[in-house]
């Protein structure tokens, strides 16, 4: 199994996140995507496995800035707008196996088991 997790190192979600998968003695690949940006294709990807919707960082200062037209973007608006500024991206995602499984780090206990090992 290969586990990715994709975020930025000060976010403590991601933080409490890899701490989570340390205990749990998961190993893992951290990718920083303020210096390696997801591309493109693997937002459409990751889109196409979670949907748009759950992977919007809400709280983020980007998020704010787009204004209220955001409400009515399709997925293809929402995809351009990750790969352009990657801060839209709720953290941490994680990809299992070239899939997105799970966005955030809300999950109850026995759901991010199930999605991470």
């Amino acid at each position: 199994m290969s586990l990715k997790v994709y975020g930025i190192p000060n976010c403590g979600t991601c933080k409490k996140a890899i701490a989570w998968l340390q205990d749990q003695n998961i190993a893992y690949e951290f990718i920083d995507t303020k210096t390696q940006p997801p591309t493109p294709a693997m937002i459409t990807q990751w889109v196409a496995d979670l949907t748009a919707r759950p992977m919007r960082n809400t709280s983020g200062q980007s998020y704010r800035a787009l204004g209220e037209a955001k409400k009515e973007w399709s997925d293809a608006q929402w995809i351009d707008a990750f790969a352009e500024d990657a801060m839209l991206l709720k953290r941490p995602l994680f990809e299992k196996d070239g899939e997105a499984v799970m966005v955030g780090f809300r999950a109850k206990e026995e759901e991010k088991l199930a999605k991470l090992t």
